[in-house]
């Protein structure tokens, strides 16, 4: 794809340049923190689909991304690899009615570490992973905060109690607006996996709640969602054998009780969502024996219903995003080597719509839903041809 954005910012020129005398230097990483305000240019015009697509700077693979959905701002991260092996890793702020790039919050040059949004939790907190890589390992896993999103800036660090030297993060879920979120953390040895609630803005947490089902513990790790409303994580997954149900586990954050219960649908679960307003959760699982399915339960009976998703070919329907506001869940339905689909679905499992012309890959891609403006952004490819850019669509 023609660069049509980041090639004429001159701040990445610069930082570009900075990158070549480094690298010729064999100079050690070096991380530029202060954000960085990005000169306006022309909107990007859009490849696919409705909207525009976002190209973050340096035209590297997104590691990550999310937006604030009471304010204007997303968040992303990239990683670009350079000749000689090393990569330039950036995280970047982007307005959400544009696509153009605010700030360039922090940068490393000629580096092996990597930086992961997280996503936008709380109250306009963003949130990132800072992956510290010494050879071919993560030797350490740090987390900070830009609180607000909208400053533009990190403001702080977020403590997780994970041990980097024998425990994994995996996952963080949280509803904006309410501080609290759900965190997954496994042990490196197998086979244990946790959860705990934490308050990301205060940097306090809950108590840890080791789960119990080998089926959550071992294997393909669960899917996790989060309910505030009973301060629950919500977590399902299946053994994986084509014919095989999921459970679903309902974990109180807080007294650490957990409810178990027998899922719908057949295979592996690939993508969970909750709406915490009506304790309306939506999952989609993959069994080829059972194609395209998803499943709608009702978190309080524990009771719930299967849909079939339209046939665009038998492949299985992966992510899930919640709509809160407008009662909706959005599934991604990736084909392989092809355009995909986004269907949105009322919580009684009327379909509404199907968005067509989403190269998201076999994989899907993660949504990122502002439900106030009624948008979401998806990974596109990029102008290196890689996933560099985020598609916009309206619903």
């Amino acid at each position: 794809m023609k660069n049509t954005f980041p090639g004429r910012l001159a701040v990445a020129v610069i930082l570009l340049g900075l990158f070549n005398f480094i690298a010729a230097a064999q100079a050690r990483p070096r991380s530029l923190k202060r954000p960085m305000p990005i000169p306006q240019t022309e909107e990007v015009p859009s490849p696919t689909g409705q909207g525009f697509v976002v190209q973050d700077l340096f035209g590297g693979e997104i590691f990550g991304y999310g937006v604030d959905e009471s304010g204007t701002e997303g968040l992303l991260s990239e990683a670009l690899l350079e000749p000689g092996g090393n990569y330039t890793i950036a995280t970047e702020t982007f307005d959400q009615t544009t696509g153009r790039i605010i700030a360039l919050v922090e940068v490393q040059l000629a580096t092996q570490n990597n930086f992961v949004t997280l996503g936008v939790v709380g109250s306009h907190i963003g949130l990132r992973e800072d992956e510290h890589v010494q050879g071919l390992y993560v030797v350490q896993r740090t987390y900070n905060v830009l609180n607000p999103l909208a400053g533009n800036r990190f403001t702080g660090a977020w403590l997780p109690p994970i041990n980097n030297e024998t425990q994994l993060f995996e996952d963080v879920e949280g509803n904006q607006g309410t501080p609290d979120v759900a965190v997954m953390a496994s042990t490196d040895a197998c086979c244990g996996r946790f959860v705990f609630g934490s308050n990301v803005a205060a940097n306090l947490f809950g108590p840890i709640i080791t789960l119990q089902d080998p089926i959550l513990t071992q294997g393909v790790p669960p899917l996790l969602g989060y309910d505030s409303t009973t301060n629950q994580a919500v977590l399902s997954q299946a053994e994986g054998a084509p014919n095989t149900v999921p459970v679903v586990d309902l974990v109180n954050l807080t007294t650490r009780n957990i409810t178990e219960f027998t899922g719908l649908g057949h295979g592996f679960v690939n993508g969970l969502a909750v709406d915490s307003g009506t304790g309306i959760a939506c999952t989609t699982t993959e069994s080829y024996l059972f194609p395209y399915q998803a499943e709608f339960y009702n978190l309080a009976t524990q009771t719930g219903f299967v849909v079939d998703l339209p046939n665009i070919g038998e492949y299985a329907g992966a992510t899930v995003a919640n709509d809160p506001v407008n009662k909706l869940f959005l599934i991604t339905h990736p084909v392989p080597a092809a355009p995909g689909e986004i269907h949105v679905y009322d919580e009684n499992g009327n379909l509404i719509e199907s968005l067509t012309g989403f190269p998201m890959g076999p994989g899907g891609a993660t949504i990122a839903l502002n439900p106030n403006t009624r948008t979401g952004f998806v990974l596109a490819a990029g102008r290196n041809g890689n996933l560099s850019g985020l598609q916009s669509f309206t619903y």
